[in-house]
């Protein structure tokens, strides 16, 4: 893989500040391109990174592989469709590969734009909604599309990544289910470490705008030829409009314009993976130890079946049943906001009512109707310009919407 973002000078910096201030980088010049950190034990050598990549490269040097002699080095998420030179020619040296994660990938070399893309994977139902879903979520809002790649104010980029972190979070108190990214010592690395790559332009965030609002953003990590996909998240508000694959879709689409040649969903099981992408893989571990030493004989073996233990256990589910035990333990709870609505009667005309100035996602007092508004958009192609939204002041909590062509009677329960 060429100019692997993730063994940057900037990456492998922030990383190592973040989750390993205290330890010495150790480099091997048998192994191009990676730092290590030294377990404070054993002689055990795992790469900087760790599980916080997309995706890890390297090359072996044959000549200079008496350096590992009595170690042993752990490799996290190498994709199975690297280039990784397989001859080790020292027969001390020995490696295993251990899978873990499915990943998934898109071919871009075949395709000159989106819609021979969007022809060539979909039917001809999906490939309608697809272009019906876009349409309609241009129409109901003001809604534009940005690509942050090289130069644009800090101060911009600490505005949308702290929406990041609240639509991401509100994404996954929705589904119930722990994410780890969200933890406040991850969080703050992405947070540090994206933004200098940005400006050297080995990352980028596409961000979906409805107005002044970010209501879908995607962080993506660059090499020369290809795109990462790191953290992807939507305000679930608009999920009926399916804003997460109208953004998915014109990033792709962007990929072509530059003419990248691999769009990488990276690690992880998604149905909207397997649908997209044309190449299934494996990210796997690789351990490299010194065949001739005991210590890191057994060393090696122990984190083999370790590692091949997780990943049964990952394919039994086990994993996603400890995210939502996790999700409970921190006393997140859901709030589903139920109301009904129903056809005008003949009472409104003369019921007192006050128009509420209401603009969706800046108004606190009213922002529990934003979901409402979003889904009577949805269901009736009204435009939000045309929106009046009325306080019914007959002592209930009831409202009055009114678009172009239709209105009705919200009924909070």
């Amino acid at each position: 893989m060429i100019s692997n973002p993730f063994t940057s000078e900037t990456f492998s910096t922030i990383w190592s500040k973040h989750f390993s201030p205290s330890v010495s980088a150790t480099r091997f010049g048998s192994l191009k391109n990676l730092l290590f950190s030294k377990h404070k034990f054993l002689p055990l050598y795992f790469n900087y990174g760790k599980t916080h990549t997309k995706g890890i490269s390297y090359t072996i040097e044959n000549s200079k592989t008496h350096e590992l002699k009595g170690k042993v080095l752990l490799i996290y998420d190498v994709p199975s469709y690297f280039e990784i030179n397989p001859e080790i020619k020292p027969k001390a040296l020995k490696s295993y590969k251990i899978k873990q994660y499915p990943g998934f990938l898109i071919r871009l070399e075949s395709f000159k734009d989106i819609n021979e893309y969007i022809n060539f994977t979909f039917k001809g139902k999906s490939r309608n909604k697809l272009k019906r879903d876009k349409k309609r979520l241009e129409n109901c809002f003001d809604i534009r599309y940005q690509m942050y790649y090289g130069n644009f104010p800090k101060e911009e980029y600490d505005s949308i990544f702290k929406s990041f972190k609240i639509i991401l979070d509100k994404r996954f108190d929705n589904k119930g289910i722990y994410n780890n990214n969200l933890d406040p010592e991850e969080w703050n690395f992405y947070q540090e470490v994206a933004y200098p790559m940005i400006l050297e332009k080995k990352a980028c965030l596409f961000v979906v705008w409805h107005g002044n609002n970010p209501i879908s953003i995607m962080l993506n990590f660059l090499s020369k030829d290809s795109l990462y996909q790191f953290i992807m998240a939507f305000d679930t508000d608009y999920a009926k409009f399916n804003v997460g694959t109208t953004s998915l879709m014109k990033l792709i689409e962007w990929c072509l314009e530059k003419e990248l040649k691999i769009f990488d969903f990276s690690k992880g099981y998604f149905d909207f993976k397997k649908r997209w992408g044309n190449l299934e893989y494996r990210f796997e571990y690789h351990i490299l130890y010194d065949s001739k030493s005991f210590q890191s004989v057994i060393l090696a073996f122990y984190l083999k079946h370790f590692f091949r233990l997780k990943q049964l256990l990952r394919e039994r589910k086990i994993n996603e049943l400890i995210h939502k035990f996790t999700f409970r333990s921190k006393n997140k709870t859901i709030n589903s906001q139920k109301y009904a609505l129903s056809e005008i009667d003949n009472t409104i005309a003369n019921t007192s009512m006050q128009l509420i100035d209401f603009h969706i996602g800046e108004n606190d007092e009213v922002e529990h109707l934003g979901p409402i508004v979003i889904d009577f958009l949805y269901y009736n192609s009204e435009s939000l310009k045309n929106i009046k939204l009325y306080k019914i002041l007959d002592g209930t909590s009831r409202y009055f919407i009114k678009g172009e062509n239709n209105g009705k009677i919200i009924q909070m329960e």
